[in-house]
């Protein structure tokens, strides 16, 4: 069964975006060394976009997460895979496609306070501020959306649909 889907966000906006939070990641870590940490699988295209937008001296890291099944978050996060480096006393830049009810971003923050790094800030694609049931600090925003489900450009749905250009709202599951 193929969703239908209806375009939300279209590429060339989501470049033009990303483009604008690179040169404020910059300017704001500009003569510091960035950790830039994507949390898998969702956030490597937007990760990879961002990247190289940003021209502050940084490092790649990644941490695999998982608390979705379908369509609907579980509420219980499982890390998947851990760093492979160390971000003591490093400035680290959390990289999250989307913030849902917020869980997971909150998990993944105090695991990292505990590793002692020595600035720790947030960037997502897209903030459902609507569906957040835990307050937490996001530094860099590229859109805010409303509740619906959204697959496309790293988004999935049960691992598919990732390599849509587009933010595509899933309308329904049935043909």
């Amino acid at each position: 069964m193929a969703p239908k889907m209806r375009p939300l966000i279209p590429a060339a906006q989501l470049h033009e975006r990303i483009s604008a939070l690179g040169h404020i990641i910059s300017r704001d870590f500009q003569g510091q060394n960035l950790v830039v940490i994507g949390v898998l699988k969702g956030s490597f295209i937007f990760l990879a976009d961002l990247v190289r937008q940003i021209t502050a001296d940084c490092q790649v890291e990644f941490i695999g997460v998982s608390s979705y099944e379908g369509t609907q978050s579980t509420g219980h996060v499982r890390i998947s895979y851990d760093l492979a480096s160390d971000i003591q006393d490093k400035h680290v830049l959390l990289v999250e496609d989307i913030i849902d009810t917020g869980t997971t971003i909150d998990y993944l923050l105090r695991t990292f306070q505990v590793r002692q790094p020595a600035s720790l800030k947030v960037a997502c694609l897209l903030s459902k501020p609507s569906c957040h049931k835990v307050s937490i600090p996001i530094d860099y925003v590229g859109f805010e959306i409303g509740p619906e489900f959204v697959v496309g450009y790293g988004l999935d749905l049960d691992g598919r649909y990732r390599q849509l250009p587009d933010l595509m709202q899933v309308l329904s599951l049935e043909d």
